[in-house]
């Protein structure tokens, strides 16, 4: 007999999914040891049904959270009828597991009802400070092949029967750099599924499990009706989109993606056919990720009533040839798959600029930059990342924003004092960057600039960056934002450092990493830009008096006050359509 659906009962067992998701992601950042994870918040919590399709996800990163359904129909398949109350599994690989690159560690536990049927899981996943591999961090854009990236682990029972598998433990340990962070972070992923399962339950005693799979099936059929919906607002065609990273190395060469963007009525095809093969360095991407990152982009232009679950992903299909960069085959290294996962969004940003011009940005900053730095510090390793964040294109509407993370990840810069607290670092800038933001009738976000000072010698510096080669563009007459920038200065020089840097390097105690993301594209013409907008980015210190004159044929009387001159305004702009 069919359930009858009970609509108020279906929003408020949503909201009690939402809450358990999110509950799972606060008790994680506040159990981590990690400033990755504790301070970065690079991590994500879902509730799955038993089929392991999304219910609920926690507030935290998008672009993690639409691959974990490849990951739970590969762990359900391959333990079937091994699956038991007291166990949680752990796993990492892209290949054994269709993970997405070896930092990032899966930490899921099953949810059984009071006659043990198997009625939900509770999924967490975190990146860790290191899982060893070439360098410090496991971020390795040199790598050549998955197995010089660090541990690789298939799905496994780190606890059975409520037992914590101790030799499992004991590998982890030997093989990562710094093992009472990664170790302590596993036990925090371990607790945040814990309170997941204790969440769901309750809920269970409250509901039984009949009624919360009716209405968890409910649930993915309105995601699903409400995301056809959207769909159907945008006008049927096929849009087409390029665009590129900038290269790998000293030398780089640019890597394209190519995107057709199909929409048919109330569904939507996306096509990477034409995108570059899979390379020979830490970028390439599994099809489970690059799923993940259209998915969130396509869900960004959704009405915010539309639940975050599976079924919202149902009306999109996602293709992408075998062996390419969204695509990639073993034993094709993913270290730094994330740099892709920013350009998937980006590029469907760009296909859908044509149809809805009102609804997308200009082209953002690229995504996080992520430094890396590792070394001896009080005679024990030390490993530290960040998330550097982030700066947004414009939109018909407004500015683009600045000291934002991107959309495909709900992510933070670490606090200064931590940093220095921990780390033999001293953060010596960071602020916004004038006159770098896209001119505009609406202006880019302007650059982020961070640097870290090394205080100790043969410390490792790597990062994953971008946009240099081809800085954010614009839209409709917007220009683009000023292109990224990184260089180490030693014993008085400077010498840049690439993007994409497939070479270690080693600071000495003194050096100076300083980085400049690129500023976000601009919106519209920068001569309708109205003069008293320019007038407050100068009040701000966004611009200088140059660039409001050649980027928006402003004439600024009085420098010091940031007055403008409106007479003479009118006639410089006049000149320059002319």
């Amino acid at each position: 007999m069919t359930q009858r659906i009970d609509p108020i009962l279906l929003e408020v067992l949503k909201n009690g999914f939402e809450a358990i998701a999110d509950e799972m992601a606060l008790i994680l950042m506040r159990t981590a040891h990690s400033s990755i994870v504790r301070d970065a918040m690079d991590y994500s919590t879902a509730l799955c049904n038993d089929r392991g399709e999304i219910i609920a996800q926690g507030v935290t990163t998008p672009m993690h959270l639409g691959s974990f359904h490849d990951a739970m129909l590969f762990l359900i398949d391959h333990f079937a009828g091994r699956i038991r109350p007291g166990d949680v599994f752990v796993g990492n690989d892209p290949y054994l597991i269709k993970g997405q690159h070896l930092p990032d560690i899966y930490v899921i536990e099953p949810i059984f009802d009071a006659d043990a049927r198997l009625c939900a899981w509770a999924t967490t996943i975190a990146h860790h400070a290191d899982v060893g591999g070439l360098v410090p961090g496991s971020n390795s854009i040199g790598a050549t092949e998955i197995h010089q990236e660090g541990l690789r682990l298939p799905f496994l029972k780190l606890v059975e029967n409520g037992v914590e598998n101790d030799t499992l433990m004991q590998v982890v340990a030997a093989n990562v750099r710094v093992p009472d962070q990664v170790l302590g972070d596993l036990r925090a992923q371990m607790a945040a599924a814990r309170a997941g399962r204790m969440g769901f339950e309750a809920l269970l005693a409250r509901h039984g499990s009949d009624k919360l799979a009716a209405y968890g099936d409910a649930l993915q059929d309105q995601a699903e009706k409400m995301s056809r919906a959207a769909i159907a607002e945008i006008p049927d065609g096929t849009y087409h989109f390029i665009d590129h990273i900038d290269g790998l190395g000293a030398n780089p060469q640019p890597i394209p993606l190519e995107l057709t963007l199909t929409v048919a009525e109330t569904e939507i095809t996306a096509d990477w056919t034409g995108t570059s093969a899979q390379v020979r360095g830490g970028i390439n991407a599994p099809l489970s990720f690059a799923k993940s990152n259209v998915y969130a982009a396509l869900r960004s232009i959704m009405p915010a009533d539309v639940p975050n679950c599976h079924g919202y992903t149902r009306p999109i299909t996602v293709t992408a040839p075998e062996g390419t960069l969204v695509n990639c085959t073993y034993p094709a290294p993913c270290g730094a798959r994330g740099i892709t996962g920013y350009r998937i969004i980006d590029c469907v940003f760009g296909a859908l600029a044509e149809a809805l011009p009102d609804r997308v940005t200009a082209d953002t900053t690229g995504g996080s930059s992520l430094p890396s730095f590792g070394g001896q510090h009080g005679g024990a390793p030390f490993v530290f990342s960040e998330c550097v964040m982030g700066v947004w294109g414009a939109t018909s509407r407004h500015d683009g924003q600045s000291g934002v993370p991107h959309m495909g990840s709900n992510q933070a810069n670490v606090p200064i004092e931590m940093i220095e607290a921990d780390y033999p670092l001293r953060i010596e800038s960071y602020g916004f960057v004038p006159d770098t933001g896209g001119p505009g009738e609406y202006r880019g976000g302007v650059s982020i600039r961070r640097s870290w000072r090394a205080l100790a010698d043969d410390t490792y510096f790597g990062i994953r960056s971008d946009k240099a080669d081809f800085p954010p563009h614009g839209l409709f007459g917007g220009g683009s934002g000023q292109p990224a920038q990184t260089q180490i200065l030693s014993d008085g020089a400077a010498r840049p450092v690439p993007m994409l840097a497939t070479l270690p390097e080693t600071l000495s105690a003194g050096s100076l990493v300083d980085h400049r993301m690129a500023g976000g594209g601009g919106y519209g013409d920068p001569l309708a830009r109205d003069p008293a907008r320019v007038a407050e980015d100068l009040a701000d210190g966004l611009i200088t008096p140059d660039h409001a004159r050649t980027a928006y044929g402003v004439v600024v009387a009085d420098p010091t006050l940031g007055t403008i001159d409106l007479a003479a305004t009118e006639t410089l702009r006049a000149s320059l359509r002319a």
